[in-house]
């Protein structure tokens, strides 16, 4: 691939610390593919043993809600009682819930 490498798609990387835990976003590399981004991933992010697993996507291929949706994307729906465990009344089989 010839230019720079800022001409090479970004991409997001995903740290995993240990076993049993969820991959947190650790940042960004640039790399001509996915192979040199988790090269590149390893070389920035885990170089002092801080993960046991990688995962790079490619950011273009990322889909994500607007900030300026906020307000509305992530309304709670509160009065939708009905999404609410306590809109329901317990059988009296269920002792302990």
């Amino acid at each position: 691939m010839t230019g720079s490498t800022s001409d090479w798609p970004l991409w997001e990387v995903f740290v995993r610390a240990k076993r049993g835990v969820s991959h947190v976003h650790a940042g960004t590399v640039h790399a001509p593919d996915a192979e040199l981004a988790l090269q590149n991933a390893r070389d920035l992010f885990t170089r002092r043993s801080e993960g046991v697993s990688l995962w790079v996507v490619k950011s273009s291929e990322i889909t994500a809600s607007d900030p300026d949706d906020r307000d509305a994307f992530f309304d709670p729906a509160a009065d939708k009682t009905f999404r609410h465990p306590t809109d329901f009344e317990l059988p009296d089989e269920v002792a302990n819930m």
